[in-house]
């Protein structure tokens, strides 16, 4: 390939060309005038651009003093309006009084736009006046001080201006803060809380006050007094001494003028300041009752009057006396008294005897004591004291004779031997230690025709007097306690009428009506309760209950010396209408009758229709069993005598007692039959106890 090369860079002869010359171009030169020509239709070209582009933007401003608009970019003033091309511009407005605007103005592609502009005017300063001066300002509810005042840097705009003054009425109005850095002035002119009161006075040294405040410094003119009266009801108080008070009521309206004329005070009465010993003497004046010392007596001026001081048991005493007007006197008037004897015998001899209080010695006496009521009081060691109110009369000896109790006798004495329930039952006395007997054998011997397992003989003995109801609980009564108590029906005879003994209840119902009836009369419940349910028992409560099965037994068993065996006594079988029990007419409803007895009644009776035993009890062995307070229990032979026995506290049964219109057998109509239970029946039913003491 080399070889090649060479051959072809092999020297060959030229033709010969003749040299020509070689011209060189070169840039024409720009005359000034072309460019001034160039410059000027470029001008003219952006301008047609620019006009053609540009929008025209109006820009309002709201102010009271001419504003200046400056405005960053190209933009062209075409009268009130700019043009400017779309893009966003820093705009700036300032003017005097206001507030300079800057901030950011977009122009869009809108042809025609507007902007408005609000300029803010500075705050202004604000110069207030009153009369009076000295008067409160108020700025839209904040104080800002007192007259004359100058408020500088308030915006401006509405405001709400307060002026007040003590004895001024409020003055307040809405003013126009014009701000923009200018001073305005108001002034207040309050009106006067006041009324002029014009008086004249008769005398005309007086003392005035108007609703108890004294007036140091009345105005006083020619024409009389003038009185600055606040608006309102007022009192108005003119006093003299010895003259009466005059009070005039007025209701003052301000900045107004009164005239009241002449006002004239009345001489005031004398005043007699009368205290006697002893107090509480009656006092007349010229006959007639002014009131009991100590007491002030009213005296006309200048005359005599008659006064009289009396007390029962003492002597009358009386005077004259004269006061001038407004003058007062003290007086005290002793009476004497007008002695009455009083004739006290006392026993036992060592007995100490007190009138109103103070002891007056031992053993009887004779003693002259003044003609009003005595209160004497006889004392003894060991003996109940004694109270008696006497009124001695003189010329009259009176005798009082008082024979002490010891506290034993005055307590037993101080027991009623019956009281009345609150709804309405009667309940007898008994007293167990004032019995012949009142040690006694509960239970029925071995031998004793109808003697039940359970009537175990077991020795008691009663101290504790005790209140008994002589019926058994209505269902009237018992509805006070449960209003909603059904006794029900047996055999299609009712057995809820209102004084039917009330029945279908639990022994813990009848416990709690006990405890109802002591709280209604505000005595201590005897039995204890937890939620409704009885847990056991207070001995020393003096509050209703069930009768324990000891007193049941004692009251319807021991008549003096005598034990029954039945309730109408020893007879068998008993006589007809005895009790209710289970005669022939209730062969349909119990099954079983007792032959040969009549009662007439088919199921439970009224309460208190057959005849009561000696006590004055109703029922204790008939119309229904009862409930008493003992757990039930049969006692085991040979036990210890038990004292006052309530039976323990809680149980799962309790103990029933009595015959019912349902029994007609010999075993169950005895006093000693004891039946038990928990449940209600249609014939148990039970009466209430209390201890007396």
């Amino acid at each position: 390939m080399s070889d090649e090369r060479r051959h072809d860079e092999s020297l060959s002869p030229a033709a010969f060309e003749p040299r020509t010359e070689i011209t060189v171009a070169t840039r024409p030169r720009i005359k000034p005038a072309t460019a001034l020509l160039l410059v000027a239709g470029l001008l003219v070209a952006y301008t047609l651009f620019f006009l053609l582009t540009a929008r025209s933007v109006s820009i309002t401003v709201e102010s009271e003093t001419a504003p200046s608009i400056d405005i960053s970019g190209l933009h062209l003033p075409f009268g009130e309006r700019f043009l400017m091309r779309p893009g966003t511009y820093e705009l700036m407005v300032a003017a005097e009084g206001y507030q300079t605007f800057s901030g950011p103005l977009l122009v869009d592609h809108a042809e025609v736009q507007t902007l408005a502009l609000s300029l803010t005017p500075l705050p202004g300063t604000l110069v207030i006046d009153s009369a009076p001066v000295s008067a409160t300002v108020s700025l839209n509810g904040s104080v800002i001080g007192t007259t004359p005042l100058t408020i500088d840097a308030v915006d401006a705009g509405e405001a709400t201006l307060s002026v007040s003054a003590e004895r001024y009425l409020p003055y307040e109005t809405v003013i126009d803060v014009t701000g923009r850095a200018q001073t305005q002035r108001f002034s207040a002119s309050l009106t006067p809380g006041w009324a002029s009161v014009l008086v004249q006075t008769a005398p005309a040294d007086v003392s005035v006050q108007i609703d108890q405040l004294r007036v140091d410094e009345p105005s006083v003119t020619l024409n009389g007094m003038v009185l600055e009266v606040m608006q309102g009801s007022r009192e108005i108080t003119f006093s003299a001494p010895g003259y009466i008070d005059e009070v005039i009521e007025l209701d003052a309206v301000a900045d107004t003028d009164v005239d009241l004329g002449i006002v004239e005070l009345t001489p005031a009465a004398g005043m007699l300041r009368l205290t006697s010993v002893p107090a509480g003497a009656v006092v007349t004046r010229d006959g007639r009752f002014v009131g009991a010392t100590p007491t002030e007596v009213a005296m006309e001026p200048s005359t005599r009057h008659r006064i009289q001081v009396s007390r029962a048991g003492y002597l009358t005493e009386s005077f004259s006396l004269s006061l001038e007007k407004g003058a007062s006197v003290n007086r005290q008037v002793v009476l004497s008294p007008a002695l009455g004897e009083v004739d006290i015998q006392v026993t036992p001899r060592n007995a100490t005897i007190q009138i109103n209080g103070d002891d007056r010695g031992k053993g009887s006496q004779v003693l002259s004591l003044p003609g009003v009521e005595q209160v004497i009081t006889i004392r003894a060691p060991g003996y109940a004291s004694v109270e008696r109110r006497v009124t001695p009369r003189a010329g009259l000896k009176q005798r009082i004779s008082v024979a002490l109790l010891t506290d034993e006798e005055a307590r037993k004495a101080a027991i009623k031997p019956e009281i009345t329930s609150s709804v309405g039952q009667t309940l007898v006395l008994i007293d167990p230690q004032v019995s012949p007997v009142n040690e006694f054998t509960m239970g029925a011997p071995r031998r004793d025709a109808g003697r039940g397992a359970n009537e175990v003989e077991r020795p008691v003995r009663l101290t504790r007097a005790f209140y008994m109801a002589t019926t058994e609980v209505t269902n009237a009564q018992f509805r006070q306690f449960t209003q909603n108590h059904e006794s029900g029906q047996a055999g299609g005879k009712s057995l809820n009428r209102e004084h039917q003994p009330a029945v279908q209840l639990s022994w813990q119902q009848a416990a709690s009506f006990c405890n109802w009836l002591s709280v209604r009369e505000g005595l201590a419940p005897f039995y204890t309760e937890r939620d409704g349910i009885i847990t056991g028992f207070n001995s020393a409560s003096t509050g209703y209950r069930l009768p324990t099965e000891a007193e049941w037994a004692f009251a319807a068993r021991i008549q003096g010396d005598d034990v029954w065996r039945f309730a109408w006594g020893e007879a068998w079988p008993p006589e007809d209408g005895s009790a209710n029990l289970a005669d022939a007419s209730s062969a349909l409803v119990t099954g079983r009758i007792l032959n040969g007895y009549t009662d007439k009644v088919v199921v439970s009776a009224e309460v208190g229709k057959f005849p009561p035993n000696p006590r004055g009890l109703y029922d204790m062995g008939g119309n229904v069993a009862e409930w008493v307070n003992d757990v039930y229990r049969v006692p085991v032979p040979n036990e210890a005598i038990e004292e006052n026995p309530l039976g323990d506290p809680q149980g799962d049964n309790y103990t029933i007692r009595g015959a019912s219109w349902s029994l007609s057998r010999l075993r169950e109509l005895r006093l000693t039959y004891r039946d038990y239970g928990e449940r209600g029946r249609d014939d148990v039913g039970f009466r209430v106890a209390r201890y007396a003491e």
